[in-house]
């Protein structure tokens, strides 16, 4: 079984320590549905397009995300169908969320995850196939050789290594963090695939993150990190190498980078949580609401106002007393404000 050398430094407890302060806010933060779809949006074309341009991908922000509105755009097929395949990669990482400890790594995730990230780039032969040549690993910014992965012949037992920690029990005593950057380090040193390693190697620390019940809402995206100063990402993955095998930098930066990652998301959960404005109106006391309440704010939030005539098609078969009994504790609680009278009256958010 593959077993990490790495030291649990002060730099490291701090983050881990930043990070689960921010998982907390933001996994219990009562966004609205609008919010929790905005965030998941913005993080999955963050992933998609920073995941693909730290390999070399020449689309910018907005190609990306027209691409994965079905839009069209003007660039190399490539480029396009890298987008495509990446977002069908976080689509299929996603759903392991779901009854997540019934689910187990295997070389047919690694396969699978390959075979998605390569869709009509490689031929089929090369597609979720180890490679059996020897390869170079080179800075797609500078093309400078960054270090040499072992021998095609190994990459077999290498792999069935690293899955028998990844589902360990020993494992289970790393925190998911550390855990999620150590098995990304590892299949970026084994580099199994001729092409795709990277984007299959962030794919899979991803996905053990969701599997430990890391997937913070999906709301962050750790590619952007690693893009923002690739010099810097490909430097702290060669640390490695240079400190004989021990992960200890590498965990220092992963972590760093999940770190400032949830801490700007968790900051912009906090100016938008109904939860934190009604606090503040409320002296800090916490009010709970119910799913009319909240769908009623959010209506009044994307059109400015509520008026008596759309509370039917707001909530069909509901009457209007009942909806006007969920609108009273809003009202007073300050939360929302009514203007007019009778037929007239508009609600709007105070």
């Amino acid at each position: 079984m593959y077993v990490p050398k790495f030291t649990i430094t002060n730099k490291i407890l701090k983050n881990i320590g930043i990070i689960e302060a921010c998982k907390e806010v933001i996994d219990h933060a009562p966004l609205l549905p609008y919010y929790e779809k905005e965030f998941r949006k913005d993080a999955m074309v963050r992933t998609v397009h920073h995941g693909t341009h730290i390999e070399g991908n020449e689309l910018n922000l907005s190609q990306a995300e027209k691409v994965l509105m079905g839009q069209e755009v003007v660039a190399r097929d490539r480029d396009i169908q890298e987008v495509i395949n990446y977002r069908k990669v976080i689509d299929y990482i996603s759903k392991f969320i779901v009854d997540s400890s019934q689910f187990t790594v295997d070389e047919g995730t690694i396969k699978t995850l390959h075979k998605i990230t390569v869709d009509k780039i490689l031929g089929e032969d090369k597609s979720g196939v180890y490679r059996t040549t020897q390869v170079v690993v080179k800075n797609s910014r500078t093309g400078e050789v960054s270090f040499r992965p072992p021998v095609a012949a190994s990459i077999h037992v290498q792999i069935k290594s690293l899955l028998v920690f990844i589902n360990s029990l020993e494992s289970q005593d790393i925190h998911p963090v550390l855990k999620s950057g150590v098995v990304h380090y590892e299949l970026v040193r084994i580099h199994p695939f001729l092409d795709g390693n990277g984007r299959v190697a962030r794919a899979l620390s991803t996905l053990i993150l969701f599997k430990e019940g890391y997937d913070i809402r999906k709301f962050f995206s750790l590619e952007e990190h690693f893009d923002t100063n690739a010099d810097r990402y490909y430097e702290a993955l060669q640390s490695v190498d240079k400190r004989e095998w021990d992960l200890t930098q590498w965990l220092e930066y992963f972590t760093e980078g999940l770190c400032i990652e949830l801490s700007k998301i968790k900051e912009k959960v906090e100016k938008i949580s109904i939860d934190a404005k009604i606090k503040e109106k409320l002296g800090g006391k916490p009010i709970l609401l119910s799913e009319r309440q909240l769908k009623i704010i959010e209506y009044i939030q994307k059109t400015g106002y509520l008026q008596n005539q759309a509370f039917e098609s707001l909530f069909p078969m509901i009457s209007e007393d009942t909806i006007l009994n969920e609108l009273k504790p809003l009202l007073e609680a300050g939360i929302i404000k009514k203007h007019g009278v009778t037929k007239g009256t508009k609600y709007i958010i105070a």
